[in-house]
């Protein structure tokens, strides 16, 4: 699953620069490995593993996401 910058910045609780921020670093730490990249996307476990968020965490954007 890939998180645009509106879900990130919900998982993270900042503002919309700081989404797009961290996004970029994560997406460049990607590119480094080898990974193919998208622009304004990340992916959810990715991100999970890089913050040590919590997994149930993205529950929230499930949710959000099965309501659109």
């Amino acid at each position: 699953m890939l998180l645009n910058f509106k879900q990130v910045m919900k998982l993270l609780n900042v503002n919309k620069s700081k989404a797009y921020k961290c996004m970029r670093e994560l997406n460049a730490e990607l590119q480094k490995d080898g990974y193919l990249t998208i622009s304004g996307r990340i992916p959810a476990d990715y991100l999970i593993r890089r913050y040590n968020l919590n997994p149930d965490d993205l529950e929230i954007i499930k949710k959000d996401l099965l309501k659109a």
